[in-house]
Formats: structure tokens, sequence, C-alpha cells
């Protein structure tokens, strides 16, 4: 079967039948018309969780069940789905006179947790604007939720693609001296996924508290 491209704008009317696009060196032409995620979010398969500003702990290094991830997802292992990473944001900024080094951003990992992570939270809705609809659950420092339950410890696979305020041991700032954020946004594009079972966890490796971050995680549920 040949299939065959038009080159040049297509004016149609609704109900028309088209052709498919192409430009003057045969290359394809597709023409987007919302937003990349704007299926997932209308067809209620697009969730997230976010932590508002919070002080980094000693619990955002941990990698067993005591641990609290700045942000975090478990797919129960009956879901049915696959969280399937779409995006990650976060800020970070110097909270104290005295910065001491968080010693970086970092992700982890545990499959085949079959409990319940009791103190997870419902992950919010990107259609509905609730708390609705998933089969996740999910954590955030901003509310205190810790890894608990967790079957398997988890495990640090890759480093977060985050800057961080202060990459000095130990730095003193003077009070009058601004002392600016730092942001970042990592697209995953779905080039990770979640199983049923599976725990992401965004964590930093030095405990400290003179950090404070924001966070988002993003993904899509996709039936399995």
């Amino acid at each position: 079967m040949k299939i065959e491209a038009q080159v040049g704008p297509q004016v149609l009317s609704d109900g028309a039948v088209d052709s498919l696009r192409a430009g003057k060196t045969g290359e394809g032409i597709v023409q987007q018309l919302h937003g990349r995620f704007y299926e997932q979010a209308y067809r209620n398969g697009l969730f997230s969780i976010g932590c508002t500003p919070t002080a980094l702990s000693a619990a955002t290094i941990l990698l067993t069940s005591s641990a609290q991830p700045i942000v975090g997802v478990w797919n129960p292992f009956n879901s049915g789905v696959n969280l399937v990473i779409l995006q990650a944001a976060l800020v970070d900024f110097i909270n104290n006179v005295t910065s001491v080094s968080l010693g970086g951003f970092v992700w982890a990992s545990s499959a085949s947790n079959t409990g319940i992570l009791t103190a997870g939270l419902n992950p919010f809705n990107r259609k509905n604007l609730t708390n609705t609809g998933s089969q996740a659950k999910a954590f955030a420092l901003s509310t205190a939720s810790l890894l608990t339950g967790l079957t398997n410890n988890v495990v640090v696979f890759e480093p977060a693609e985050f800057n961080t305020a202060s990459g000095l041991l130990t730095t003193t700032v003077v009070a009058a001296t601004p002392t600016p954020s730092v942001s970042g946004v990592q697209q995953f594009d779905g080039s990770l996924i979640v199983p049923p079972g599976g725990v992401l966890a965004l964590l930093n490796t030095v405990s400290v508290t003179t950090h404070t971050v924001s966070a988002r995680l993003l993904w899509e549920e996709v039936v399995v």
C-alpha cells in the first residue's frame, strides 16, 4: 500500500477527510492542537504530588521505612496500572545564615512491595483538581508522610537533575546578603516506569536542616 502526503497548507471544513502533510523535502508535518499532557489529563489519567516549602531533615536521607521522601510514589501491588513518570520539579533555597551542604539530590527505588504504605497520600488529580481517582499512594515532605510499611528498602539508582543552593561544606551568609533560590525541572517523558509494587522517592544525601525545598512529581497511570 502506498501512502501519499500532500505538500503545503490545507484548509479543511469539519468532517473532511484529511491526507498526511509533508514538507518540500518529504518530511512529515504534525501540528500540535493541545498541550502535550492534555490528552492524559482529559482522560483522567494524569496525577501529581507536591511538596510546599519545607526544611530538609534527617529523615530525607534514609533508605528504610523511616525515610521521608521530598516527593515520592508507591504503586500498590494489585493496582493494575503502571505509573509512567513524566516530569519532576524542585526549588531549593538556604533558610539559615549558616548553610550546610545537602550532598545532592538523588532518586531511589524499590520493587515488589506487597504491603500497604499506610501513611501515603492520595495524589492530586490534574483533571478535576481533587485528590481522587489515582491507584497510587504518594509522599510529600510537607505532610510528613513516611514510607511506613515498606517491604524492601529503597536503593539510590541515579542522581536527580537538580542544582543545590550551596555546594560548599559550610558557608556563613551575612544577614543582608541575598540568598537566591535555585530551581530545575527534570523531564522523564515516560522513560521511567514505577510498576505495581514499586516505590520511587526523591531524597538528599547529607542530613541537613538549613535548606528548604519545594517539589513536584508528575505521572500518568496506564493500564497494564
